[in-house]
């Protein structure tokens, strides 16, 4: 490379096996593999990026010819005017994701499957009913200047159960964690024992047809009580993306966004009520975006994104921070800057983000609700392109009255507005209630990349919450 210049490959690695059992039918099996390289090339004032699956000498030398190319368009284009590029912080790093029990044949996994799928088929009225399991082996290595920095090994173990009850009149779907895989983690045998997907199949069935009978959620407000599969989709949605740092610079205008936050908020925004902590910790175990160092080679290490209800620091990768300290902005920020595959440049993207528990018992909330809905499990959501006002849905209500769960409704919602409803934020359960959650669907960016992403966090109660029952 010319002199000043920088040279980074990122090798990716990748196999997924996915077996699912449908209305009783064993689906052929999917297997796919994808594997290929992303040069980075930084001159000063530049950055230039390009992807190629050849891994052979030509093949990459091809990519490192254009990506300086583009990295030299760039400064021509003044785009990093005045900006100072990071260098990578990494130094031989490596990660290989926790496998406490390892996964039995596929003739085993399968014969799983069916079991919960044939228990989820307990009643006529169930008509639809699935059991499914995804499984992914991750190896990336990251090169700067010829410099093997960062060596990273990743399982994503992705389970879940789905049924769908009808009457004729209405139908409800409850699922095991979210019909968008919820409960995913790293790790081995021991995530599908973790998800409840053993001996599942009954109780999703049978919470189907509760739901099928049950009255629909009532409206007006009051206080939810939410609990982590539902906390999930609210941290991810308006937390998670409201921080990002490039959607807070204008990146994702076009596409996924802007925010509602800017950077002048970071140190003295009060985001939520001073129960709310809020943690980016890659190194939570099993959780399903933890990792050792960042797609730009920044080491991780957990971090307060939020503490006592006060705004501290943005989702911002290297490259970022530098675009916003020269913009008057000196911010400190994460090791975020993350890419779906060896074909897409890092941007900023959430990892585990997770709310940090309270004090109190799932008892001690639910007793100190007057007149509420435990909510359970994400099924529909919608927010506005500043990721501000939201609408959000769950497939399983249950009502708290006199501080005691009473009956069960059917497609309770509830709405609200992102730093209004933090605020809000009345009581935080301990450790006992959190579960370490994900999903593997989060989109962004242009063109568009999809990323796993990690979430734990407790059941929490939120009071004068605008609550709705949607229409069958």
């Amino acid at each position: 490379m010319p002199p000043g210049a920088s040279l980074e490959l990122r090798f990716v690695d990748e196999e997924t096996r996915g077996f699912a059992v449908v209305r009783g039918v064993l689906q052929p099996a999917h297997t796919s593999s994808d594997s290929g390289a992303m040069v980075t090339v930084r001159v000063p004032g530049g950055v230039g990026y390009a992807a190629s699956a050849d891994q052979s000498a030509q093949g990459l030398q091809w990519a490192v010819d254009r990506a300086h190319a583009w990295a030299l368009a760039c400064a021509r284009a003044g785009l990093l005017r005045d900006v100072e590029l990071p260098k990578p912080d990494a130094c031989g790093s490596r990660h290989q994701g926790p496998v406490r029990t390892p996964l039995p044949g596929d003739a085993a996994l399968i014969e799983l499957l069916q079991t919960e799928a044939a228990a989820l088929k307990c009643d006529p009225r169930i008509v639809h009913w699935s059991a499914s399991l995804r499984l992914t082996d991750t190896r990336q290595r990251l090169f700067v200047d010829g410099e093997l920095v960062a060596d990273q090994g990743f399982r994503f173990v992705e389970p879940n159960l789905e049924a769908t009850a009808d009457d004729r009149q209405r139908s409800q779907t409850r699922s095991l964690a979210g019909q968008y895989n919820g409960f995913c983690q790293q790790g081995g045998f021991e995530v599908i024992e973790r998800s409840g997907m053993l001996g599942g199949g009954a109780r999703v069935a049978d919470e189907a047809l509760q739901l099928l009978a049950a009255p629909n959620c009532p409206t007006g407000r009051m206080s939810v009580l939410l609990m982590p599969d539902q906390m999930m989709l609210q941290i991810h949605e308006s937390i998670g993306h409201p921080l990002e740092l490039d959607r807070i610079l204008g990146d994702e205008r076009n596409f996924a966004g802007t925010s509602f936050v800017s950077p002048d908020m970071f140190g003295s925004y009060r985001y939520g009520s001073e129960r709310l902590d809020v943690s980016f910790d890659p190194g939570v175990d099993a959780e399903l975006a933890g990792y050792a160092v960042d797609d730009e080679g920044t080491l991780s290490r957990r971090v307060r994104l939020i503490e006592r209800g006060i705004l501290m620091r943005p989702l911002g990768g290297a490259l970022s921070r530098a675009r916003a300290r020269a913009a008057g902005f000196d911010l400190e920020g994460t090791a975020n800057a993350r890419a779906n595959g060896w074909h897409r440049a890092p941007i900023d993207r959430m990892a585990n983000i997770n709310v940090e528990p309270g004090d109190a018992t799932l008892e001690e909330m639910i007793a100190g609700v007057e007149r509420g809905v435990l909510m359970k499990t994400n099924v529909s959501w919608s927010i506005d392109d500043s990721r501000n006002k939201f609408q959000f849905g769950c497939e399983w209500g249950q009502l708290i009255e006199h501080g005691r769960l009473t009956h069960v409704v059917r497609n309770p919602n509830y709405r609200g507005v992102s730093a209004t409803f933090w605020r809000n934020l009345a009581r935080v359960g301990d450790a006992a209630t959190v579960r370490v959650l994900g999903t593997p669907f989060c989109g962004k960016g242009e063109p568009g990349q999809v990323i796993r992403v990690g979430h734990a966090s407790p059941a929490c109660v939120f009071d004068d919450v605008d609550v709705f029952g949607a229409q069958d």
